[in-house]
Parts: C-alpha cells; sequence; structure tokens
C-alpha cells in the first residue's frame, strides 16, 4: 500500500503566506502527523509527498529530521492538485498494487479511520471516508438567492483518506487526461470512469485545514488531546 500526500497547499484563504502544511500546530508542523499516521500503520509500506517545488528542500528536510523511513520520495506538484497526484501516481514502487490519498492540511488523521478506509478498499476496490451531511443544504444562484432546497438524505461530505486500487486509479487519470476531466478529488475521476466507490463513515476531527476559522479549531482539538 502507497501512501500518497497532497502537500501542495498555498493556504489562500488562510491568509498566511507560504505552504499552510508547514504552519506549527502543538509541538509540530502540520505535515509531520500525517507522516506520523502513516508510520503506524502497518498497512502502509511506503509514502510519496507531493509539494510546491519551492518547498521541496523544507519538506526534504522535515523527513530527513523526523523517523520517517517509510517516506521515499518528495516530489514537486503540479498546477493544479489534480496534476500533483498525477505525479505521485508515476512515482510509485512498481510492487504497489493499492494507493491511499490523502491530504497534507488534514493533520488529525488516526490510524483507525486510515485502515478502516484501507480495509473497505480491499474489499471493494475504492472507498473513501466521508460524513452524512447534517446541515440543510440549499442550492443559490449567482446572486446568493436560493434556488432550491435540497434532500440531504444520501448526501455525504467528502474527506480523505481516499484508497483505490492502483489500476483503477492510473486507468481513471488517463481516461482524465484524455477527456480533460477537472474535479475536485479523486474519487469523482474514478467514477467518472465507471468503477463504484464505498463509502466509508469519516470522523469529524479528521478536518482541513483551509480557512483561519479552520486552524483556530485544529489548535483548539490539539490543545483538547494533550
Amino acid at each position: 500500500m502507497s501512501l500518497l500526500v497532497a502537500a501542495a497547499g498555498q493556504g489562500r484563504r488562510l491568509g498566511r503566506g507560504g505552504n499552510k502544511v508547514f504552519l506549527p500546530l502543538g509541538d509540530k508542523v502540520m505535515l509531520a502527523w500525517t507522516l506520523e499516521a502513516a508510520e503506524t500503520s502497518a498497512l502502509v509500506n511506503e509514502v510519496i509527498v507531493v509539494t510546491g517545488e519551492e518547498d521541496i528542500p523544507r519538506c526534504r528536510q522535515l523527513v530527513s529530521s523526523g523517523p520517517y523511513p517509510k517516506v521515499k520520495q518528495v516530489l514537486p506538484g503540479g498546477r493544479e492538485r489534480q496534476d500533483s497526484i498525477a505525479a505521485g501516481l508515476k512515482a510509485l514502487s512498481p510492487a504497489a498494487a493499492w494507493v491511499a490519498v490523502h491530504d497534507g492540511a488534514r493533520p488529525f488523521l488516526s490510524l483507525a479511520l486510515l485502515e478502516r478506509v484501507i480495509l473497505a478498499a480491499q474489499a471493494t476496490g475504492a472507498a473513501i471516508a466521508a460524513l452524512p451531511v447534517k446541515e440543510t443544504i440549499k442550492k443559490g444562484d449567482g446572486d446568493g438567492r436560493v434556488m432550491a432546497t435540497l434532500d440531504r438524505r444520501g448526501l455525504w461530505a467528502v474527506q480523505t483518506p481516499q484508497v483505490f486500487r492502483r489500476q483503477w486509479l492510473e486507468a481513471a487519470y488517463r481516461e482524465a487526461a484524455v477527456r480533460g476531466w477537472q474535479v475536485t478529488d479523486d474519487a469523482a475521476l474514478v467514477e467518472q470512469a465507471g468503477y463504484p466507490v464505498q463509502l466509508v463513515t469519516g470522523e469529524e476531527t479528521n478536518i482541513k485545514i483551509t480557512t483561519p476559522g479552520d486552524l483556530i479549531l485544529a489548535r483548539a482539538l490539539m490543545a483538547g488531546a494533550t
């Protein structure tokens, strides 16, 4: 099992300069928490980190200074997240039959969730962490007026990790390149390529740090865990 960590985000909505995965969180930078989760899993054999080209030296320094022997490569990503994961796929070990993808900006990945999604994928071919939508969801127009209220039954808010049979994910990326598909997560490519994807209940604490409010919540979660 190979784990691709998408860590090229620049944190513009966070209002911080530079790559947000290197922001301090507790006694480590954000990215280090994800790397530690991968190291603790007996199901993960290799980790590949895809980050911004300008962040390669800093990321390699982080890897070399910590106990992260599973990190085999640190690669520069592309313009879009989809380009970054495509670059990571090309660097996988030939022996890797399964691929997990995780956002470097989700530092609270638990070992239990990671392995739950991996095992579900190995049983079905593809699986993703997600949470059932709790809030009422409304569709709006460009002027902010409500167009419709959606039935939230059956709606899920998607997280990572997302785990796929390697052949499926690579086939989906090849088709995306031919057809020009642009999506916001890897499962959408796999779905569009015609493969089934299993939903696995995620965790409320598995937040993605995108806005200043997310960072405040993350630091509160970290303080509560110590």
